[in-house]
């Protein structure tokens, strides 16, 4: 069977963007060729540690998470542009993965995001990829904004969560977008499994696994009481991620619809990877029978 080329749209979504790393696997393990990726968000990140060859070191790091891990990951800032500056982030991955210029991938990849003093979408196509990842998955009031290349930006989610259009102009067989928003669905409700490691007998662990286990509820709460913060923000930036991403899909009209459920996970919970990767490899498997 003959390779089909494929321009690969990568949505934003937070831990959702997880099932990217199934779908992209489900891919090259049936014949597809991606030659181009576009992503916003956690797409240009899952899409950018693809292009540069690295997505299985990526997947065994991502997958031996523990909440612990992600909460040590997160380097608090004291300015009033963000909650997280995102630094440790971006660098432990530059550590793990290595740092490529974009134009030198050996995949065609642009990470999409916002600029916040002229309010326009920006594609990144050049210079330091995790530097533009970097900017593509800054949450607005989550974390502080990227200065790159003159320009202060944000989170690509912001203008287009499912940034279509860099990949017009490629000449694949097909394109495929990812939807991390799509309808809800009822059999994918959120339990609360957490996780505490291996080492929960030490008490000094174990007092440290409890304190991330209540801080977990108290984030995750779906209680209209007790929204906080953390709720309002991410519940906000869902409803208007979700009504941009309606009106891009109506406008460019890809070949593929892989639609992966708003419910599926919530976008802080890194710990679950192999569950989002699982339900990423199941939904291409449905979404792409017709083109084996």
């Amino acid at each position: 069977m003959s390779e089909k080329t494929v321009s690969l749209v990568l949505g934003s979504g937070g831990a959702r963007g997880l099932a990217h790393i199934g779908i992209i696997e489900w891919l090259d393990q049936h014949g597809f060729e991606i030659q181009s990726i576009a992503g916003a968000s956690m797409g240009a990140l899952v899409g950018g540690i693809y292009a540069a060859g690295e997505l299985e070191t990526y997947t065994r790091w991502v997958t031996a998470l523990e909440q612990i891990d992600v909460l040590r990951l997160l380097d608090f800032s004291f300015r009033s542009g963000g909650l997280i500056k995102g630094d440790r982030i971006i660098e432990t991955l530059r550590g793990l993965i290595g740092d490529w210029n974009i134009e030198e991938l050996p995949i065609s990849f642009t990470a999409v995001a916002a600029s916040v003093e002229d309010h326009k979408e920006v594609w990144l196509n050049r210079g330091s990829l995790f530097d533009a990842i970097h900017a593509s998955i800054a949450i607005p009031t989550i974390f502080t904004p990227v200065r790159f290349k003159g320009r202060v930006l944000v989170d690509g989610g912001l203008v287009n969560p499912i940034p279509i259009a860099p990949t017009l102009s490629d000449k694949t067989d097909i394109t495929i977008a990812v939807n991390l928003s799509a309808k809800p669905d009822p059999r994918y409700r959120r339990s609360p499994s957490h996780r505490t490691g291996s080492d929960g007998k030490n008490s000094y662990s174990a007092r440290i696994a409890q304190f991330v286990d209540s801080l977990q509820q108290k984030l995750g709460s779906r209680e209209e009481e007790e929204l906080g913060f953390f709720d309002v923000v991410s519940n906000s930036m869902e409803t208007m991620q979700n009504t941009i991403a309606r009106f891009k899909l109506a406008a460019y009209s890809p070949d593929v619809i892989i639609d992966v459920p708003s419910n599926s996970c919530a976008f802080y919970e890194f710990y679950r990877a192999t569950e989002m990767i699982a339900l990423g490899r199941a939904q291409a498997a449905q979404d792409l029978q017709a083109y084996l």
